[in-house]
């Protein structure tokens, strides 16, 4: 009989694990892996130097680092050098590997990350999920994810928990959808739908975490010099936002802080699918843009917005000019209140920075106290979520790399 999921939380780092000896054996495993992922490739002596421990206690880590799969030994660190040089350490490019997925309203993805960072295996399927139950859509992308474990393991991985990226609300359980108002889904549990009659095979811990969150995560970790507090804004059809402070997401008390497509920018304007009206995604969002540009709704239309503007469409660059001047309203607010370093535009939006830009900044410049604040383009762009969810389950096993030795 397979094992059934259970729920983690691997969008929430440097877990407190229990003072004890059994505990500080656990924090010491992760000092060594993260060392090795921030520094590597290094010798033992070299990990014994950067963490303060003897080389003798960071070599029975290793070893048994090395035996759980976590960890290779690549050979000597430097081949010439005086005396006897020491063996240089990487994490392992097989053993255990990231599971993202999202559910977009366009699109199901999934995708597997060793704990080199490297996308090892992907699935996608292009299609609306507007409008649809949810249960022949995470059957559809349960099916994926099936397709992208067994390539996985065909290159000598194995996983170590699912994160599934979603358009909406998601409750402190991290696996129940409260509202996803792009999707039409209420009260959707995740967790019941991925287990149903044909469970995933193992021990697969999941979490269920907002589209935003997790771009905002994989920025945090694999943007070039991002900064441990920022505002990151993501975008696909509806227009989502995490607040990085101090390399951790601020949340809320209910998780769902970050809402930034429903900010209203003009309150008497158009009713939103959230209830209210003048919403920023009534504006900015990739359909309010569509159609203010006079461009039918489809599969890669955001990538024929940019061709156009870039070949100086009048109507696609009004368009992307009115996006740009409601996303700097609606950012007004949270960067007066948060005081972030920078703004990192990403998701879909990305693509479309070269126009929305200048009318963004001008209404950050206008109406925002203090000197202006940066404005970057994410590189990850729309990967950013599902990048996220997938490095956020290789973290969950840098920091707490016992856990996950004896479940392969």
């Amino acid at each position: 009989m397979t094992a059934p999921l259970h729920e983690a939380h691997p969008t929430s780092p440097g877990r407190r694990l229990p003072d004890t000896q059994q505990g500080m054996r656990r924090r010491n495993l992760s000092r060594v892996m993260h060392t090795v992922n921030a520094e590597g490739p290094l010798s033992r002596a070299a990990v014994a130097s950067r963490i303060g421990l003897t080389r003798a206690a960071v070599s029975t880590l290793v070893d048994e680092l090395v035996r759980a799969g976590l960890l290779d030994e690549l050979g000597p660190e430097r081949p010439g050098r005086v005396g006897r040089p020491g063996s240089a350490l990487a994490l392992s490019g097989r053993g255990p590997a990231g599971i993202g997925a999202e559910v977009g309203v366009d699109h199901l993805a999934v995708c597997a990350v060793d704990l080199r960072g490297q996308v090892r295996a992907r699935a996608v399927r292009q299609g609306t999920n507007r409008g649809r139950p949810s249960e022949p859509v995470i059957a559809e992308l349960t099916a994926l994810v099936r397709q992208v474990v067994t390539e996985a393991e065909r290159e000598g991985l194995w996983p170590a928990g699912l994160a599934v990226a979603v358009p909406g609300l998601v409750a402190r359980d991290a696996r129940t959808v409260i509202r996803a108002p792009n999707l039409d889904w209420h009260d959707t549990d995740l967790g019941t739908l991925l287990t149903g009659d044909a469970p995933l095979t193992g021990d697969l811990p999941l979490t269920v975490d907002n589209e935003a969150n997790f771009g905002g995560l994989a920025e945090l970790w694999l943007g070039d010099g991002t900064p441990r507090d920022f505002l990151h804004v993501s975008a696909e059809i509806g227009i989502g936002a995490a607040v990085v402070v101090d390399g951790r997401l601020l949340r809320g008390t209910r998780g769902f802080a970050g809402e930034l497509g429903h900010v209203p920018v003009r309150p008497e304007g158009p009713a939103c699918a959230c209830g209210g009206r003048g919403c920023l995604e009534q504006y900015a969002g990739e359909e309010a843009v569509l159609r203010a540009a006079g461009v039918e709704p489809g599969e890669g239309r955001v990538g024929l917005l940019a061709e156009r503007a870039a070949e100086g469409d009048k109507d696609v660059r009004r368009a992307l000019r009115g996006a740009g001047t409601a996303l700097g309203i609606a950012l007004t607010g949270a960067v007066n209140l948060l005081d972030p370093e920078t703004v990192v535009l990403g998701g879909a939006l990305a693509g479309l920075a070269p126009w929305l830009l200048p009318s963004l900044e001008r209404e950050l410049t206008r109406r925002t106290t203090g000197p202006a604040r940066a404005v970057t383009v994410s590189r990850l762009g729309p990967e950013g979520p599902l990048l996220g969810a997938a490095h956020s389950v290789v973290r969950g096993v840098l920091d707490d790399p016992a856990a996950v030795s004896g479940r392969q």
